[in-house]
């Protein structure tokens, strides 16, 4: 059982963090607060194994509240303002919980947060709805899952395409984004391609063997061969989602 704790300066978002808890008995709460300063008095008593932090609060940020102590626990960042994001992560939090917390979507931050206890299970899926944390090696962009559009393997590393977005080199190899990407949308082509099926548009066929992928949300088209083709044409034709479920190659080949 984890020792969890709340902190969150609005009454009403502690009521419904606690009825969310009270759908997993795993899950021991050791007290609440409300303040920077109450909060630092609870964490450094109880030391609990994780918290449920919110990051504008009075007193100081649940940011300020982590430097000021000795021991961090885990932390599921629970907050209204989608823009900390990159911050939360770079402080390694388990996850980031925008308001209002569905009960499907806390459930995911609980499994996540049982498995940064136990680093041998396998990562947790993101949805459609998360934020992800993409590390360069000269920043960090948090992105919506969703404005993936293509992820393409560079050795040890993986070019991630989003939209409206020049491509970004990311430090991870293409494996690791193929088990916590959902699928469908997101499925792997061939060895080096995945691809959102939301985002693909059509296919420019150059000759019997090669096309190019057209893709909402960029202007770069990716080359593609017979096999990344046919998986691809499956793959829409198995998820058939209404507004890509006609994808069919356009024949630019010169007659």
């Amino acid at each position: 059982m984890l020792r969890v704790a709340v902190v969150d300066d609005e009454n009403l978002a502690r009521q419904g963090l606690r009825h969310l808890l009270g759908a997993h008995p795993e899950l021991q709460l050791i007290g609440e607060a409300d303040s920077h300063a109450s909060a630092l008095e609870l964490l450094r008593r109880e030391s609990p194994d994780a918290i449920f932090l919110d990051i504008r609060m009075p007193g100081g940020t649940g940011f300020d509240l982590l430097q000021a102590l000795d021991i961090m626990p885990k932390v599921v960042m629970v907050t209204a303002y989608a823009e900390h994001a990159s911050q939360a992560f770079d402080i390694e939090a388990v996850d980031y919980l925008l308001k209002p917390v569905r009960p499907a979507r806390f459930a995911q931050a609980v499994r996540r947060l049982h498995a940064s206890f136990t680093p041998t299970l396998e990562p947790p899926i993101y949805t459609l709805e998360d934020h992800i944390c993409l590390r360069t090696p000269q920043r960090t962009v948090t992105a919506p899952i969703q404005d993936i559009l293509l992820l393409q393997a560079d050795g040890d590393f993986t070019r991630v395409f989003l939209k409206s977005s020049p491509p970004m080199m990311i430090c991870h190899a293409l494996r690791y984004y193929e088990e916590i990407l959902p699928s469908p949308p997101f499925v792997r082509l061939d060895r080096s391609l995945i691809t959102n099926l939301h985002a693909t548009l059509s296919l420019n066929r150059k000759s019997r063997d090669v096309a190019t992928l057209v893709m909402e949300g960029t202007s770069e088209e990716v080359t593609l061969g017979r096999t990344a083709q046919k998986r691809l044409q499956e793959a829409i034709a198995i998820e058939n989602p209404p507004a890509h479920g006609n994808l069919l190659p356009r024949n630019t080949t010169p007659h």
